[in-house]
């Protein structure tokens, strides 16, 4: 069986969190999430540092990712989950929750892909 092709591939720049401004959301760089090949991928947001555990699903007839997560904040052990819907082929919209923690829902814009832009 054909391995099903992977949207959300790519890295992800988030532009909106509902808790949080800009300022705090991109306190440590600029805040992303990332999708790689073998449903892993990597989330950075606020001093929250992670590595991501993904699944594709479709929700409502768009594509879903599902994820857990699990990472640093500051120094310490964090974790939680999200998902993200797949809204147009560059911008996605999601939630992302912290484990006996906050939650906010997020938009991210896809980052232009690095391929051939080599000097």
């Amino acid at each position: 069986m054909p391995k099903k092709e992977n949207p959300f591939t790519g890295r992800w720049r988030i532009t909106d969190m509902e808790l949080w401004d800009a300022d705090a959301f991109d306190l440590m760089g600029p805040a992303h999430i990332e999708f790689g090949p073998e449903g892993a991928g990597r989330l950075q947001f606020i001093a929250v540092q992670a590595d991501l555990d993904c699944r594709l699903s479709e929700r409502d007839g768009l594509p879903l990712v599902e994820f857990s997560w699990e990472g640093d904040d500051d120094g310490e052990h964090t974790c939680g989950r999200g998902w993200a819907t797949l809204i147009e082929s560059d911008h996605l919209d999601g939630r992302i929750y912290i484990h006996h923690g906050d939650d906010s829902s997020f938009a991210a814009k896809r980052e232009p892909s690095k391929v051939g832009n080599r000097k």
